[in-house]
């Protein structure tokens, strides 16, 4: 997400894209995570700059906590992914 942030900061578009158990950067507790306690912190920039992200489709948690900061999210299949990729000029995946 650090990442990511860098990047549209430069003006550079870009696709964040939640697959598996990434979604639960949306969750409204990260501190249990690596670098948690920031997290917080890049998607609230991201929010303010308009960045959404595209959430696997079958991974977003059902509970209440999860995105409770209501950033925009668009669910998308695997296919839709693919789709991205390939229409990409750049990608990073971690």
């Amino acid at each position: 997400m650090r990442i990511a942030l860098g990047i549209v900061a430069g003006e550079t578009p870009l696709d964040i894209v939640l697959t598996g158990p990434a979604v639960h950067l949306l969750d409204e507790d990260t501190d249990d995570l690596v670098d948690g306690d920031d997290i917080a912190k890049f998607r609230a920039a991201l929010k303010k700059l308009g960045v959404s992200f595209h959430v696997e489709k079958d991974a977003a948690p059902a509970e209440a906590s999860w995105n409770a900061d209501g950033h925009p999210v668009a669910p998308i299949t695997p296919d839709g992914i693919a789709a991205l990729v390939a229409k990409a000029q750049r990608y990073l995946v971690f």
